[in-house]
């Protein structure tokens, strides 16, 4: 056999070899020389992109770190956290992503659910005290138009009596009022809700933070970091999402049993919650408790004036 013949052997015989395509081939990437599935410089597949086979793989694969993570918030709480602060990440989904990624869909979810905007009606009386009341948008709440009245002369004689503001910045304040009151007495507040919705995962990136402060007042010992307690907020909200998220699909699927699903939400997440500080904190029952209780009244508060300031905002920009 000549040389020629005995080199073109060599070369059939080396492309016959598994693994001897992957010893020589390039990222597409980076440029670096790959001898498996994955750049080593990069974390790239070497494999072309084939976007069907690689989504099939990613959701169905037994150790998708998709369906463990979902497992592990839904399931086991606090787990998530304290793997991930113990340096065991690889297995999961980043934090930060799984609950940018779950609050997305329940948005989502929550925007394409029918609801009716409501709106607080307060009453002046003349003897005693004013009555306040909760009543849907629309003529009941605004009122009805007069014979030969437009719709702005009927937003104007509405908001002429009703918007009306005396503290700090008036001549700022007051005419951005009567604006944002005539739009929503015009559109009926159909829009308020979809930009209410569009504003509340916004101001949920200063509400964690500012949740995860308060938790440092509460565990400053033994000492924990800023993360710690951010990581725990994150991991929590997200396991709440999805909660309420499936919940909201089995009562659409089970009307019926839609008293006793928001039931047994609601006493799991207030269990979550207890269970998730016990794991990550490793502190006494009773001591968990105390400092849920006042976690759950600073909840409460600085959650309802979020939900406040964000319904003047969603207001201010309809």
């Amino acid at each position: 056999m000549s040389a020629a013949a005995a080199s073109d052997a060599g070369a059939a015989v080396a492309t016959d070899v598994p693994g001897a395509r992957a010893a020589s081939a390039q990222c597409e990437n980076c440029g670096a020389v790959v001898s498996g599935r994955y750049c080593a410089a990069c974390g790239q597949r070497v494999e072309p992109p084939h976007f069907t086979k690689t989504a099939t793989e990613d959701l169905t694969h037994a150790d998708s770190r998709l369906w463990r993570t979902l497992g592990a918030l839904l399931f086991r709480p606090g787990y998530l956290t304290r793997e991930f602060l113990a340096g065991r990440r690889a297995r999961y989904l980043p934090p930060v992503r799984l609950y940018l990624v779950i609050s997305v869909l329940f948005f989502l979810w929550a925007s394409a659910t029918p609801h009716q905007p409501m709106v607080i009606q307060i009453t002046e009386l003349d003897h005693g005290p004013a009555h306040a009341a909760l009543k849907p948008f629309g003529e009941e709440a605004f009122g009805k138009r007069l014979p030969g009245e437009s719709a702005e002369q009927h937003a104007e004689r509405v908001c002429s009596s009703s918007a009306n503001y005396g503290g700090p910045w008036r001549a700022r304040i007051q005419p951005a009022a009567r604006r944002a009151c005539a739009r929503l007495v015009l559109d009926n507040g159909r829009s308020l809700p979809e930009v209410f919705l569009h504003n509340v995962p916004r101001a949920m990136f200063l509400f964690l933070p500012l949740l995860a402060g308060a938790m440092m007042l509460m565990y400053w010992r033994p000492r924990h970091y800023y993360v710690e307690h951010l990581l725990l907020f994150l991991h929590n909200h997200a396991f709440v999402f999805l909660l309420l998220l499936l919940a909201g699909l089995a009562t659409a699927l089970l009307p019926p049993l839609s008293g006793w699903l928001t039931g047994a939400a609601t006493l799991y997440i207030a269990w979550y919650a207890y269970h998730s500080m016990r794991v990550v904190y490793e502190q006494g029952r009773v001591l968990t408790l105390g400092k849920l209780a006042v976690l759950s009244f600073f909840y409460l508060v600085s959650g309802s004036l979020m939900l406040a300031l964000v319904s003047v905002y969603s207001v201010f920009t309809l």
